[in-house]
This record gives C-alpha cells, sequence and structure tokens, in this order.
C-alpha cells in the first residue's frame, strides 16, 4: 500500500517543481526589461558625469589664467586694470593714490605697475588679442572665449566596434565656453559704503555688462550639450558658471 502511493506522489512533486520554475523564470523574465533599463541609465549618468568632470576642469583651468591679456608680463606684478566708467564707481581709483578706496598703502594691490604703467582691461567682446591666431596663443582667460577657438567636445567611440549598438557607440557631449564681462554693482550697500548693517549684498545673476563696455567682472559659461539620438541626452543642457574679478596680483613681504 505504501509503495503505490509513493508511487502516485512522484508525479505530483514533479507538477509542484515544475510550476515552481515557471514561476520563477516569470518572475527572471519580468524583471529583465527593469534590469536593462536600468544599466542603460547607469550608462548615460557615467557620460554625463565625465562631461561634467570635464567642463568642471576647464573652468578650473580658465581661471588658472591672468585675467586679461594685460596682466600676462610675468616680469611685473600683474596690476588692477582700468575699466570703463560704466563700471561700479566705488571700485575706481580712489583719489588718484593708485590704489581702490579702502585699500591700505602697503598693499601690493594697485592701478599702478612697477613700471609706473597704467593699464586697460581688454575691450569687449572677448577673444584673442591681436596676433594671436589659435590655442598655442593661449595666454590669459579671455582667449578661451567662444569667439576665439571652437567648441572643445568629449567623444565615446569604438573604432573596433562601429556596428555594435550600445550607448557609448558614436556619442558626443559638446563643451561650448563663453567669457564677457558681467554687471560688477552690488544689489544692495556699496563696495566702500556698505550701510548700517556693514553688508554688501552681491548676487551673481551673470547679468551681461553694457555692450561694449567693460567690468571688473568677468564670467565663465560652460554649457554641455549633446548630439546623440537619445532623449536622456539631447534633452539636457547642462550650465558650469564661475566668475573672477579684476583684483590685480600680490606679493608677501620678506623680512630677512
Amino acid at each position: 500500500m505504501n509503495k503505490r502511493n509513493n508511487t502516485f506522489l512522484r508525479p505530483a512533486i514533479a507538477m509542484i517543481e515544475l510550476i515552481f520554475a515557471l514561476v520563477i523564470m516569470a518572475i527572471v523574465l519580468l524583471s529583465a526589461p527593469r534590469l536593462i533599463h536600468t544599466a542603460t541609465q547607469s550608462g548615460f549618468l557615467s557620460m554625463q558625469q565625465e562631461g561634467i568632470n570635464e567642463a568642471a576642469s576647464k573652468v578650473s583651468l580658465i581661471m588658472s589664467y591672468p585675467w586679461d591679456e594685460a596682466n600676462t608680463d610675468s616680469s611685473f606684478l600683474s596690476p588692477i586694470l582700468y575699466v570703463s566708467n560704466s563700471a561700479d564707481s566705488s571700485l575706481r581709483e580712489f583719489n588718484s593714490s593708485g590704489r581702490r578706496a579702502g585699500t591700505p598703502k602697503l598693499s601690493t594691490r594697485s592701478f599702478i605697475r612697477t613700471d609706473g604703467n597704467k593699464l586697460n582691461a581688454s575691450a569687449a567682446p572677448l577673444g584673442f588679442d591681436t596676433g594671436e591666431n589659435n590655442d598655442n596663443d593661449i595666454d590669459d582667460m579671455d582667449d578661451f572665449a567662444d569667439t576665439a577657438i571652437a567648441d572643445s567636445s568629449l567623444q565615446f567611440i569604438d573604432s573596433n566596434e562601429n556596428n555594435v549598438d550600445y550607448i557609448e557607440n558614436n556619442t558626443t557631449i559638446n563643451i561650448h565656453t563663453a567669457i564677457s564681462y558681467m554687471n560688477d554693482t552690488p544689489a544692495g550697500g556699496t563696495y566702500v559704503d556698505p550701510g548700517a548693517d556693514g553688508k554688501i549684498t552681491f548676487s551673481p545673476l551673470f547679468d551681461a555688462a553694457a555692450p561694449g563696455y567693460t567690468t571688473n567682472i568677468k564670467k565663465i559659461i560652460v554649457t554641455l550639450t549633446s548630439t546623440s539620438t537619445a532623449s536622456e541626452l539631447n534633452n539636457k543642457k547642462i550650465v558650469l558658471k564661475a566668475f573672477t574679478c579684476n583684483i590685480g596680483n600680490y606679493s608677501f613681504e620678506r623680512d630677512f
């Protein structure tokens, strides 16, 4: 009797095992598209991060260069440069002192270079200066402006597997750089007289300066776009902004 029951139970157990196997396979098949989508999104995110890192590195590189062509002579300490009268009036030279209001007399930040010359900032629009034509002539931050050199790009290309369909293949991220003067007037208070609260409110909205005018602040805007047909890339525009000021350079006091 027991032997007969065991004979009937074996097919039933096999059927239960088959049902469990089918359920597990169904779960796996249902999860596969989601897993593939997640992996694809991760690939897009990786490319975006590489583009952002490249753009951030470019901003840092630009800011490491002299503020203006007039500051490129390494024989002298970079002076504060004269700009248009449309710039903030409290940042001008104070009473022909060679310095801004509030600057100590012993400070090396001066409008007058050590050889006695007073220099003007480059005229707008910014770009290559006279005699400069290509990347080899870059010697100040203005030379990175989009009017001066072609946009750079970050490319993801596999020359050995051009027929392979994967997201990194033949994808280009364009890096567009714009450098120009921006409004240098604070929104509240002035640089000379901040007011009763002792605060200056400066909101860098990156408003452009009046056309043709120079100011004490230059803005750097690096924009990332992509030629990819993937909506995750071509519908996005990533913008990094920075600004740098016309403050000249300084030297440390040496006590021998």
